[in-house]
């Protein structure tokens, strides 16, 4: 700054050289805080976007374990269940095999005739029971290959022709 004196009677500048330096410095010093206060806002934002992402990756991290557990308990139900079916499967073959063999015990013609002699009364035929009947030898069979009707044996053509001159 150019300093000007004034030639009057009283010597004195027409602006002063010397400033305030206390409100310099506290120019500076709202400068700096205001700088500061900045730099806090922004590791403030910052830090709370750190959080932030770490709270999203912690809950992606829970929702991805919560499903898997998931899977693995529907799996582990499937799987008893298919032991118990299993279970139940075998216990039926089981008892199939034991009613083939009391079938086949039971199907023995001679326990049948047991049976049918003690519980029914029955008893086998006797000659004069039995009935005998003589059948002709001649056969009664009629061969389709021979008897053809006539409308079967007629062509189409001729078909058409007696539908059209109404001939019968």
């Amino acid at each position: 700054m150019i300093d000007y004196y004034n030639y009057d009677t009283s010597p004195r500048k027409i602006e002063p050289t010397f400033e305030d330096t206390s409100v310099k410095e506290t120019k500076q010093v709202k400068n700096e805080n205001k700088i500061r206060a900045k730099k806090q806002q922004q590791s403030k934002a910052k830090q709370t976007k750190k959080n932030l992402t770490n709270i999203f990756y912690l809950f992606t991290g829970f929702a991805i374990l919560l499903t898997i557990s998931y899977r693995y308990a529907v799996i582990n139900s499937s799987f008893t269940e298919k032991e118990s079916l299993k279970g139940e499967l075998a216990e039926l073959q089981k008892s199939n095999q034991q009613l083939k063999v009391s079938i086949e015990q039971g199907t023995n013609i001679n326990n049948i005739e047991q049976e049918a002699k003690e519980k029914l009364g029955m008893q086998k035929l006797d000659n004069n029971q039995k009935v005998y009947i003589n059948l002709d030898k001649s056969d009664y069979v009629e061969s389709s290959i021979d008897t053809q009707s006539e409308d079967e044996l007629e062509t189409w053509w001729s078909k058409l022709l007696k539908d059209i001159f109404n001939i019968r």
